[in-house]
């Protein structure tokens, strides 16, 4: 049995003992199943918490539905409850059971409707697999040994483990963790509107929440907007938010922003942003005169500039934004691309560009980066004057393998990043340029560039620490090293020869 424990490596211990239940399940099936199980636990246990905290009072308000609402805590009916499910984990019709429960919540709490996925009676489940699953989940409790969301981070954990399995499609709903923190560090939504046009799994709002909790701010002042074209991705997302307490309007449905934007009149004080990359199908052809392209008409077959100016169009005059785009991007001259980027640059829009490793991803290899976006660079009232500049930031040098596909940035890379960003950024900043790392470059040397915007170009070659040894010596030694190696190995190649030979091997 799993221990409840909020100790680092809880959540892998969990995620293999799952994983062990999964069988012949694809993984995008069971992804549905674990996912939906864990936030039913979650809101059970949030309900039977102030249940029991409203029968200790004795003043006979547990079944009153408005001391639950009051607090955000949804209603679940008694045959919805965890404790029921639990009871008849052994029952063959266990899959009815939850489907049932699912149906009842869904019907006392219209917010839910048509988010949760009821697929547990399906004949390809294993009843008997379900069940002991159930028995695991059941061994995470809300709150254990002072974590706060124990069951909170299992979530999160588990939608990073499905998007690893997944590969491409899996990283069509989830964002990396440690990519997703670097651009809300960067950023700071402290407190206003914050807008994901393509939200995925929600990941870029939920860490907004974490970064105003670390930064002792109120959860409240911060409005989340989102909207996702992908129906079960927008589920996933609607049960993110509801696991992690916070209300979002991310639309009645699933919608293609682009050609069905929910959106249209919000103006945003944050935008963060992982757009499907390069995505040459997007139906550009439809929009060739929409109000959104004030910079230049993007082609129709990539969709990178019209993500751009979609999240410009709803920034706020003093607003911020922070996109994950392919590196393409900062260089294309294709099909009006240079155009557009040359008039964003032209317009003082872009603040900073940062270039990222590889293998960050799990759905694409190609190298990506960071576009930070100021509206109001000049005059801004809280930043100091960066009118035509632009911060470049040589970050590909930076994370370490987690495994042999995968990178991910430390605490303290994502440091380093921001750190930079906010001293160049901020009034009382005290930035410099570091070589192979970091520049302020002006529009005039971009300009010089021709509007490329890579980094490289711009923070040079790192510089290396003179170790005092000539260059004459350095390159006497190199060659007398490699004249060694060459006489070991023709060494090595005579004595597999003799070898051979012994045993009537001809050459």
């Amino acid at each position: 049995m799993v221990q409840q424990t909020g100790n680092i490596g809880f959540e892998e211990t969990l995620w293999k003992s799952a994983d062990k239940l999964r069988g012949s399940m694809d993984a995008g099936d069971y992804k549905h199943v674990v996912l939906g199980l864990i936030f039913l636990k979650y809101i059970s246990d949030k309900f039977e918490t102030k249940h029991d905290e409203l029968v200790q009072e004795g003043m006979g308000f547990e079944e009153d539905r408005d001391e639950y609402l009051a607090e955000n805590i949804f209603w679940v009916p008694k045959e919805a409850r965890w404790s029921h499910i639990m009871d008849n984990a052994k029952s063959e019709k266990i899959g009815q059971y939850i489907d049932d429960a699912l149906i009842l919540i869904e019907k006392e709490n219209p917010s839910l409707k048509g988010v949760l996925d009821k697929r547990y009676a399906r004949p390809e489940i294993d009843k008997r697999r379900l069940g002991e699953l159930i028995d695991l989940i059941s061994t995470i409790k809300l709150h254990n040994n002072g974590e706060q969301d124990l069951l909170g981070r299992v979530y999160e954990y588990f939608l990073g483990q499905f998007a690893s399995i997944e590969g491409k499609g899996g990283g069509e709903f989830y964002t990396p963790t440690s990519v997703v923190k670097t651009l809300v560090d960067m950023i700071e939504p402290y407190s206003g509107r914050v807008y994901d046009p393509c939200c995925g799994s929600g990941g870029m709002f939920v860490q907004s929440e974490k970064f105003v909790q670390d930064h002792q701010g109120r959860i409240d002042n911060l409005s989340i907007y989102g909207q996702e074209l992908n129906s079960t991705t927008w589920k996933l997302c609607k049960m993110n938010l509801a696991i992690r307490g916070l209300e979002g309007n991310i639309g009645p449905h699933h919608a293609d922003s682009m050609h069905n934007d929910l959106h249209k009149l919000l103006k945003s004080d944050f935008v963060m942003a992982n757009p499907p990359f390069n995505i040459s199908d997007w139906g550009g052809e439809h929009l060739v005169d929409d109000v959104r392209w004030r910079y230049g008409i993007p082609p129709k077959g990539n969709a990178n500039y019209a993500w751009i100016q979609h999240i410009l169009y709803h920034l706020a005059p003093n607003g911020t934004a922070g996109i994950v785009l392919a590196n393409g991007s900062l260089s294309s001259n294709t099909s009006n691309e240079g155009e557009i980027r040359k008039n964003l640059l032209e317009a003082d829009m872009v603040d900073a560009i940062v270039a990222l490793p590889d293998k960050l991803f799990y759905s694409v290899s190609i190298p990506v980066s960071l576009w930070i976006l100021n509206k109001n660079k000049k005059n801004h009232p809280k930043f100091r004057s960066r009118e035509e500049e632009v911060l470049f930031v040589d970050a590909r040098r930076l994370g370490h393998m987690v495994d042999r596909r995968h990178r991910e940035f430390t605490d303290e890379d994502i440091a380093q990043i921001t750190e930079t960003y906010h001293n160049w950024r901020n009034q009382d900043g005290d930035y410099e340029d570091v070589q192979g790392f970091s520049k302020s470059a002006s529009l005039d040397e971009i300009r010089e560039h021709e509007y490329v915007l890579t980094p490289g170009r711009y923070v040079g070659i790192e510089e290396v620490e003179d170790d005092g040894i000539p260059f004459e010596v350095k390159m006497e030694d190199m060659t007398a090293e490699l004249a060694e190696l060459f006489a070991k190995s023709s060494h090595l190649e005579e004595e597999i020869r003799k070898n051979l030979g012994g045993i009537g091997f001809e050459f």
